[in-house]
């Protein structure tokens, strides 16, 4: 489950901006579908998958610089060897 932090309107002159957005035809008619079935209207529907892919595109931006860090800064032989004996893996 995701969870975000974010200023919720009072009402909607408050905080929201309307913007106008070119969707190809198959795509509307998807998403009428579901909004229908989720009982939520298309902007509801859109700012929460808009919410979903900034966080996806924060969470693939942070692995890629723990990954290019751990590259920079390889492990070596026996630097958590002090730590072996604490591990517990629950397998006894």
């Amino acid at each position: 489950m995701v969870y975000y932090s974010y200023n919720l309107p009072h009402t909607i002159g408050d905080f929201m901006k309307t913007v106008q957005m070119t969707l190809d035809e198959d795509l509307v008619e998807s998403i009428d579908k579901i909004v229908k079935e989720l009982k939520m209207t298309r902007s509801a529907f859109a700012r929460k998958a808009l919410r979903e892919a900034l966080h996806r595109i924060q969470v693939e931006r942070l692995e890629e610089k723990h990954r290019r860090g751990y590259e920079q800064h390889l492990v070596k032989e026996g630097e958590f060897s002090d730590w072996e004996e604490e591990q517990d893996w629950g397998d006894e």
